[in-house]
């Protein structure tokens, strides 16, 4: 009872103190960062007093102490399945499918025909189920994690090649006339003009991939891979009820997601801070 006493009074302490800091005006950056931190160490305490209150089984949802404890003595297997997951498998995937989606993007844009014949089918593959692809590319490409790169590589590409066609077409009637006027060539209005109009678009399409790549892998590695990785170290531990090991994997999923979307969004920051939509950003 004790324990969830102390979870409910916590979480009132935290509650009324996240409503203090979000009245505070002008909302500086620390109070936008320790805002979101408040709200989850209170969430941690509260989880933590509720499984232990009323005794739930660490099968069922373990408390965050016993996930707390599966990071610090795995650390080793954790690792390594990030590599395996996350450096090898989500991250050559995402390169090489929004890298050959702007290329493929640019000659839509050029050629007319692809743009009829070929965002059509994009539409309908990107529709397809990764659980029905994910078997077929670990049969093409084997166990190892070229077949999650696959996997990331068919998720990832046409919301990037979409993202991008509509970015390339967003440049105005009156500012392709100026460039011809300067006598620019195609490709010279497509990199002074086109492109950097576009990066808003695209960097849309890169922050959509980051989460679909990490995504792709993990649910890859449930249909065939070597003895390593996320979704195999999740796979095993859950048949052998280590839940403990399952959340780990979790988290470090989790915070590998989060960076990896955050290190887009600043290099978006950096590169399209003229845009209208980072203005009056910090």
């Amino acid at each position: 009872m004790g324990w969830l006493v102390f979870g409910f009074v916590f979480w009132i302490g935290g509650w009324q103190l996240n409503a203090w800091l979000a009245r505070r005006r002008p909302a500086t950056p620390m109070i936008r960062f320790i805002v979101p931190v408040i709200f989850g160490v209170t969430l941690i305490v509260v989880w933590e007093c509720a499984v232990r209150g009323l005794g739930v089984s660490k099968v069922l949802l373990p408390a965050p102490s016993d996930i707390g404890h599966a990071l610090a003595r795995s650390t080793a297997i954790l690792w390594m399945d990030f590599v395996q997951t996350v450096i090898k498998g989500a991250m050559s995937g995402y390169i090489l499918g929004c890298g050959s989606a702007v290329a493929v993007a640019i000659a839509v844009d050029r050629f007319d025909f692809l743009k009829r014949g070929l965002l059509p089918v994009g539409n309908f593959v990107a529709a397809l189920p990764i659980i029905g692809m994910a078997p077929i590319m670990v049969m093409w490409f084997d166990f190892g994690w070229e077949s999650k790169a696959a996997v990331v590589v068919v998720m990832v590409f046409f919301p990037m090649l979409v993202n991008t066609v509509q970015g390339l077409q967003d440049t105005g009637a009156m500012q392709r006339d100026l460039m011809r006027t300067y006598g620019a060539s195609y490709w010279q209005t497509l990199l002074k003009l086109r492109l950097p109009a576009a990066m808003p678009f695209i960097f849309n399409g890169l922050k959509i991939a980051s989460t679909l790549a990490l995504i792709g892998a993990i649910v890859a590695e449930f249909f065939g891979s070597p003895v390593k990785g996320m979704g195999f170290r999740i796979s095993t531990s859950v048949g052998q009820l280590a839940m403990d090991l399952v959340w780990a994997e979790i988290v470090v999923a989790a915070i590998a997601g989060s960076a990896f979307y955050g290190g887009v969004a600043l290099v978006e920051k950096a590169m399209t801070f003229w845009h209208p939509s980072q203005r009056g950003r910090t």
